[in-house]
C-alpha cells in the first residue's frame, strides 16, 4: 500500500479546496524535535498559497479557508501551520 507523505496529503487538501494559483508547502518539522506536538507525530508546515478563493476575503478569513481545508489534520498530522494567504497576481 503507497502513502503521501504529510506534504503530498496537505497538498493535495489544498488543492482540491482552493485550486490555489500559487502552492508552496515547507515542512519545519526538524526544527521543533523534542516539542510537544512533534514528539506526538505532527508536523510543523509553512504554506504560501494564493487562490481566487480569497478575493473579497480579509486575512482571517483566508486563514479560516486554509485551516477548513485541512481540519481532520489536526493536530494528529498537522501540530502547526503557518499562513500566508494572498490574493491571486
Amino acid at each position: 500500500m503507497i502513502t503521501m507523505s504529510r506534504v503530498e496529503l496537505l497538498r493535495e487538501r489544498l488543492q482540491n479546496a482552493l485550486a490555489p494559483s500559487l502552492l508552496a508547502i515547507r515542512d519545519d518539522s526538524a526544527l521543533h524535535e523534542g516539542h510537544a506536538g512533534a514528539r506526538e507525530g505532527g508536523g510543523h508546515f509553512h504554506v504560501t498559497i494564493a487562490s481566487a478563493a480569497f478575493v473579497g476575503r480579509n486575512t482571517l478569513a483566508r486563514h479560516r479557508l486554509v485551516y477548513d481545508a485541512v481540519s481532520d489534520l489536526m493536530p494528529k498530522t498537522i501540530h502547526a501551520l503557518s499562513i500566508d494567504a494572498r490574493l491571486p497576481s
